[in-house]
């Protein structure tokens, strides 16, 4: 995919065009994008009169930053210590399972990336899944396809209802 130049000169003009508005700059774009297209990268780094290679390394630099396109929804699994010894591993293999991808794919459909993180700041909920931002907590094996299903497209198109924290 390649981003739109007009709409990537108006991120940067939100900002100024000053450089100490990068990450914001970067984050906006991702925001747009659910990634980091090369070609706003190097637009970015023309607007702002900058090297390509500084755009570059801060792109790289943060985990935050992909330069891979990601899909519409984000399901990231804790492997904190306390999620892990209640059962974070079994959570894992079974979202990859469901979804037929591993940790730091997304499906074919672009429909989920799947992201594995050190700790979510949630212990007394592990094992802890994020889907796009929603906690749900105290996962098991057996939750898992009931919470994917509610972020995954119907066959009309319809998206089913999200829900917020699960315990």
């Amino acid at each position: 995919m390649e981003s739109n130049y007009e709409k990537v000169a108006a991120i940067v003009d939100r900002y100024g065009g000053n450089r100490d508005g990068l990450i914001s700059i970067l984050q906006d774009i991702q925001t747009e994008y659910r990634y980091l297209p090369e070609d706003a990268i190097r637009n970015v780094a023309e607007i702002l009169d900058m090297p390509p290679i500084q755009v570059f390394g801060v792109a790289t630099f943060f985990k935050a930053f992909s330069l891979e396109p990601k899909g519409e929804h984000i399901v990231t699994v804790c492997f904190g210590t306390a999620c892990h010894v209640r059962g974070a591993p079994a959570v894992l293999d079974e979202i990859e399972r469901q979804l037929g991808i591993k940790d730091g794919e997304t499906t074919e459909d672009m429909q989920f990336t799947l992201e594995t993180v050190n700790c979510l700041g949630a212990c007394a909920l592990g094992p802890i899944i994020v889907v796009d931002g929603k906690y749900h907590g105290q996962m098991s094996p057996g939750k898992v396809k009931s919470i994917l299903k509610k972020y995954t497209k119907a066959p009309r198109g319809k998206i089913h209802e999200k829900t917020e924290v699960t315990n």
